[in-house]
């Protein structure tokens, strides 16, 4: 099978609530997948691809990673980025940042050497990250199945216990018939002899 030809990464940036996220990925929807994105940002003007040297350069030597940086700075991204330190009173007690200008793109030629290992570490990132997800997917159908089987397994018990049950319980009706038989039959011979010695004890008695 031909191996499928490396796709070039690009660096997207975006904000989600304390952080400003950048990421390198070879497309928009790889980027809002890492982000857990639940829209897509880019339409919505949320979200960028970004030339920034300082971003691109951060983001290639950590491809498939999300970086954070506090929001509304100008610090470099990380991947443990601290909360902005004002996080209390109104928006206008808050310090700002002057936001910086975007950069120019940087006059250096790009590094493609660099540029292609990154591209193939994300492509492994990627494939490791596919391979987990079929893991846990395969464990889970495998959970499922065994419960499924211990399921069958109780009904099957409790369907063969309810048939003999019913079977005992017939048998024991059917008993019950015959002694309420008997029962009456005792009563009504009884009754018929108690009737017959009373009459032979009545006329004695005369």
């Amino acid at each position: 099978m031909a191996k499928q030809p490396t796709r070039k990464l690009k660096t997207f940036q975006t904000s989600l609530g304390f952080f400003d996220l950048a990421i390198a990925a070879p497309s928009m929807k790889a980027a809002l997948e890492a982000w857990g994105a639940s829209s897509n940002l880019f339409h919505q003007g949320a979200a960028r691809e970004t030339s920034d040297p300082e971003i691109v350069e951060a983001t290639l030597a950590k491809p498939g990673l999300v970086l954070r940086r506090p929001v509304g700075t100008d610090e470099p991204f990380t991947e443990n980025a601290g909360l902005p330190t004002a996080l209390s009173g109104s928006e206008a007690e808050r310090p700002r940042k002057p936001r910086r200008e975007p950069p120019r793109p940087s006059s250096r030629k790009t590094d493609h050497v660099a540029e292609r290992q990154a591209a193939q570490a994300f492509d492994r990132g990627q494939k490791q990250r596919e391979a987990e997800r079929r893991k846990q997917e395969a464990a889970l159908a495998k959970a499922r199945e065994k419960r499924d089987k211990e399921v069958a397994k109780a009904q099957a018990a409790l369907d063969k216990a309810q048939q003999e049950h019913d079977v005992r319980a017939a048998a024991i009706d059917a008993e019950q018939a015959r002694l309420d038989e008997r029962a009456r039959a005792e009563a009504e011979r009884w009754q018929a002899q108690r009737k017959k010695l009373q009459g032979v004890l009545r006329r004695a008695s005369e």
